[in-house]
């Protein structure tokens, strides 16, 4: 059995919202709250894959410290740097 789209968003957004440090929660987590209703299939398949990648990585690609492998660049890791948490 498939999971369906709704479910798939909210697997996504809970490894999103628990990376393993505060700052990284806060950063992927929030870009996932604010961006994964919009997203597409071929969206969310690359969410998908950076998620998988190691969390310390993927937060210094997210903020510019490191680039990001050619493979793993495109319009949703493109939209993650351009994220601003919310200042609440």
């Amino acid at each position: 059995m498939s999971e369906t789209i709704d479910i798939r968003r909210k697997r996504l957004l809970y490894l999103a919202t628990y990376r393993g440090f505060k700052e990284a929660d806060l950063l992927i987590g929030g870009f996932a709250k604010a961006h994964l209703g919009d997203m597409d299939e071929d969206q969310l398949d690359q969410f998908e894959t950076l998620l998988k990648q190691n969390d310390r990585e993927l937060y210094a690609w997210a903020t510019d410290k490191l680039e990001a492998p050619a493979e793993l660049q495109g319009s949703v890791l493109d939209k993650l740097k351009a994220f601003e948490i919310p200042r609440g």
